[in-house]
């Protein structure tokens, strides 16, 4: 990744918001001036025809479309799961949670009535409280890099600018449009239903599926397939849908450490 030069800590505050915000003039600026806009969003159908004819400078994730939605379809519950009571499954969670340090690499896609975003993902967690989230383009340049630990989160765009928060979620969502319950997300990749207490499993005692509320919305995940060449055995490909926005994760390689 290309070394950027240096620049300022942006905090975004607000007294009513959880010390985060961005008025719309601010906001207005921030797009104009740096073109996160471009970051990962395509506005309608129409657009995305136009993307594939003439990608963007700043970011060219378009054709992992086809490898995503060919890759990431939902499977619904075909008969009765294993219990959630059952000592496989006591098992199987036991040890996921002994991993604490690792890494994820694949392919993420954000699809919703207002856009369409394709990129690949690195995900490092490094402590049960602090990771990284990188997303680059086809040709490896960093697009966004947000990394959280505690409460403490900063955000640095593609131009290197820098900005501090709080609050991850509210934060990708100010500056991206994107929905991201990210706190659950940590869960979730590595097969652990987290705050949730509605979720069924598959014949192997894994997770299939999760039904989540969480501040008014309503998550449903749905695991398509796990990569048992891990021990314990991880997920490969999963889908979270809330309303009219769907997150898919097809995850390549597990690194753990």
């Amino acid at each position: 990744m290309t070394q950027r030069a240096a620049s300022k800590e942006t905090p975004l505050s607000c007294p009513n918001q959880n010390h985060f915000s961005i008025d719309a003039s601010r906001q207005a600026r921030y797009f104009e001036r740096l073109n996160l806009a471009t970051l990962l969003i395509v506005e309608s159908e129409e657009m995305t025809h136009a993307m594939f004819t003439r990608p963007p400078r700043f970011l060219r994730l378009l054709p992992l479309a086809s490898v995503m939605l060919a890759a990431c379809s939902i499977n619904k519950p075909i008969g009765p799961g294993k219990s959630p009571d059952s000592p496989q499954w006591q098992q199987h969670q036991q040890a996921v949670r002994q991993i604490t340090h690792y890494q994820i690499r694949g392919a993420f896609a954000y699809i919703s009535d207002r856009q369409n975003v394709y990129a690949r993902f690195n995900w490092q967690q490094t402590a049960p409280d602090r990771y990284r989230l990188l997303l680059t383009n086809p040709l490896g340049s960093t697009e966004l890099q947000l990394d959280v630990q505690g409460k403490v989160v900063q955000l640095v765009d593609n131009n290197g600018k820098r900005y501090v928060s709080n609050n991850a979620e509210k934060m990708i969502s100010q500056l991206t449009g994107m929905d991201i319950p990210l706190n659950d997300l940590r869960q979730w990749m590595i097969g652990l239903p987290g705050d949730a207490s509605n979720y069924t499993l598959d014949d192997q005692y894994q997770l299939k599926t999760v039904h989540y509320s969480r501040n008014g919305q309503k998550w449903y995940v749905v695991f398509n397939s796990y990569d048992n060449a891990q021990k314990p055995t991880l997920p490969s490909n999963l889908e979270l849908i809330q309303d009219g926005q769907r997150i898919k994760l097809r995850i390549d390689s597990w690194t753990l450490k």
